[in-house]
């Protein structure tokens, strides 16, 4: 169902008093991810035995992760894509939504609704998306459905709450454009930057913030040629442990099970996170971490450039050969066409 948010439609992005001005910042959270993936009981067992998560199963082509007391945090149903499908990012109240909604509205960027079905699947009251950078499909929604069931998983919690479900890192070819359009649309801050150079490729990192926590989305983009290594349309998910103890028991078990470490556990130089990152049967990553930094006092704090993205640890463990060559080819093939942002340079 198609909502023009300039028409009185579902009571949306439809007051005279909504100003697209006004000020969003600490309103948004990551809420939930639907990923696509022909390997459902692969997920299955990587998601409870690896990661630590409940599992409830809907059906036969498709599994639903609690981490909390929200019906849903991570969906995979049954699909051939092998990607992130979809980011649902929870936005405090309607009037917040409103706002985000009239800034897509002028900067010609068109809204659908989703339907009952899908938002059921997503375990939300309702939804509205878009087309996002990269083609990544963001979500909106106000209202999650809870769920008090006891929650039956390996770990010992994960931290949710006011910084949401943790944060997404993806890379780019137009990372300018890219930070343009959350900080139009959602009032990213930034965090910090880092450089380095990975696998003999100049990188660099900008983190933006939605909420106190440090950063809730990662751009990662080449310095000089600006190409993608990265198949999937995110590079990487993080999920936050309640325990160090919990991040270090899945790192045994991921590792005993056979799933393929990206990087050891290390301590990134910024936000301080002990984490680990893991291949997922899809194949983009999840880094499980422990202990990020929050920020408290907006006021005081200012962005800084750090020169590495660990302080220690994080070595790859699957840097093979194989590896390699699969990056050097998606990163030539990438040059070959124009990345897609949303009506990219436009203003609210």
């Amino acid at each position: 169902m198609c909502v023009d948010t300039s028409k009185d439609i579902a009571g949306v992005g439809t007051s005279a008093d909504v100003t697209p001005h006004a000020n969003v910042f600490g309103a948004v959270r990551m809420g939930y991810v639907v990923v696509e993936s022909q390997h459902i009981q692969e997920w299955a067992k990587f998601g409870t035995e690896g990661i630590g998560m409940h599992l409830d199963r809907l059906g036969a082509d498709a599994l639903a992760f609690r981490l909390d007391s929200h019906q849903r945090r991570l969906i995979v149903r049954q699909g051939l894509a092998e990607d992130v499908m979809a980011i649902g990012w929870q936005i405090d109240d309607q009037a917040s939504l409103d706002v985000i909604l009239s800034r897509l509205r002028v900067m010609n960027i068109p809204v659908l609704e989703g339907s009952k079905s899908e938002a059921q699947l997503r375990g939300v009251d309702q939804f509205w998306y878009l087309d996002g950078p990269k083609h990544q499909t963001i979500e909106l929604y106000v209202q999650p459905i809870l769920d008090d069931r006891f929650l039956k998983m390996q770990a010992s919690g994960f931290v949710t709450g006011a910084s949401g479900m943790g944060h997404v890192a993806i890379t780019t070819r137009e990372p300018q454009a890219f930070l343009a359009f959350w900080q139009q649309v959602f009032d990213a801050r930034i965090s910090d930057h880092i450089q380095d150079r990975l696998s003999g490729i100049d990188l660099d990192f900008t983190f933006l913030r939605l909420n106190e926590r440090h950063h809730s989305v990662a751009i990662a983009s080449t310095r000089g040629l600006r190409m993608n290594p990265v198949r999937t349309k995110i590079h990487h998910m993080n999920l936050q442990a309640a325990s160090l103890d919990d991040v270090t028991t899945a790192y045994l078990r991921c590792r005993k099970l056979g799933y393929s470490i990206a990087n050891s556990i290390g301590q990134h130089p910024n936000d301080k996170e002990l984490s680990f990152y893991v291949v997922t049967p899809s194949g983009f990553e999840i880094e499980l971490g422990w202990d990020p930094i929050l920020v408290h006092d907006e006021d005081a704090w200012k962005p800084t450039t750090y020169q590495g993205i660990s302080l220690w640890g994080h070595f790859p463990e699957n840097l093979t050969l194989p590896t390699k060559l699969g990056r050097i080819g998606r990163s030539l093939k990438s040059l070959a066409q124009a990345e897609f942002v949303p009506n990219a340079g436009a203003k609210p």
